[in-house]
């Protein structure tokens, strides 16, 4: 069994790489920084490919495809991504595109090319992060909450589509919580609320997706989250958003 994720030099990524492994699985890992690839390749219990690629760029999300086309993947995880913090108008549009590329272009090319591979073979995973903040839209961050949307949409049309063909394919979303890993470092923000461990929710994760569960909620206090947000208007989690971004800065 072969499983390839992205994003997997740190943070979920690691953990699930970890998890795998321990599974024995082998593990197509890509990332951007080669060094920590390295480190994790030689620490971990099963072969182990790693591509070095920045999945910011559209060419290299395509020549990754192109490497690894032939290798049969039984699980995709698109992990990889990234978000920032500010008023729409002040934060870097260069950062925005690269976020936008990373978070959606990589995760619908990706999915939809091996998706395709693993129709033919009638078998596979697919496991897309997105985040809790697919649920609503995010001032102060809200491209991020945009982007992460889009993977929740995007993969409960896709989940419902394979059920219809009925494929032997099980597509799900992870949509955490704050998690204890380098985002806010990335993002430029704290949590306002304790984040859950990054190796419980890539656990977590991992073992829904394996009983073919759609939606993946890691931690009660998110999942009741999520239930009570339906009770709201469009305005009151607007407003309830934006003063929990607020609280956020640092």
């Amino acid at each position: 069994m072969k499983a390839l994720i992205t994003g997997a030099s740190s943070g979920i990524g690691l953990d699930m790489a970890k998890y795998l492994a321990a599974k024995k699985y082998e593990l197509i890992l890509v990332a951007r920084d080669r060094k920590k690839l390295e480190e994790l390749q030689e620490k971990l219990p099963t072969k182990v490919t790693i591509i070095v690629a920045d999945l910011s760029i559209e060419q290299k999300i395509k020549e990754l495809y192109v490497v690894i086309k032939r290798e049969n993947i039984d699980v995709l995880i698109n992990n990889a991504g990234f978000g920032n913090f500010g008023y729409f108008t002040e934060t870097d549009i260069n950062n925005d595109l690269e976020m936008i590329n990373t978070n959606i272009k990589a995760v619908h090319i990706l999915t939809k090319s091996i998706l395709k591979d693993m129709e033919e073979r009638n078998s596979g995973y697919i496991l897309n992060v997105a985040s809790s903040a697919a649920f609503q839209p995010g001032p102060l961050m809200s491209t991020y909450y945009a982007t992460k949307s889009y993977v929740y949409q995007l993969t409960e049309a896709i989940n419902y589509e394979e059920k219809k063909k009925k494929k032997n394919i099980y597509v799900s979303v992870l949509c955490p919580g704050p998690v204890n890993t380098n985002f806010n470092n990335v993002a430029g923000v704290k949590f306002g609320i304790k984040p859950l461990k990054s190796s419980y929710v890539a656990k977590y994760a991992i073992d829904e997706m394996f009983k073919g569960k759609m939606l993946i909620i890691p931690g009660f206090k998110m999942r009741m989250t999520k239930f009570f947000e339906r009770f709201l208007s469009d305005k009151a989690l607007l407003r309830m958003t934006y003063k929990v971004q607020k609280k956020k800065t640092k």
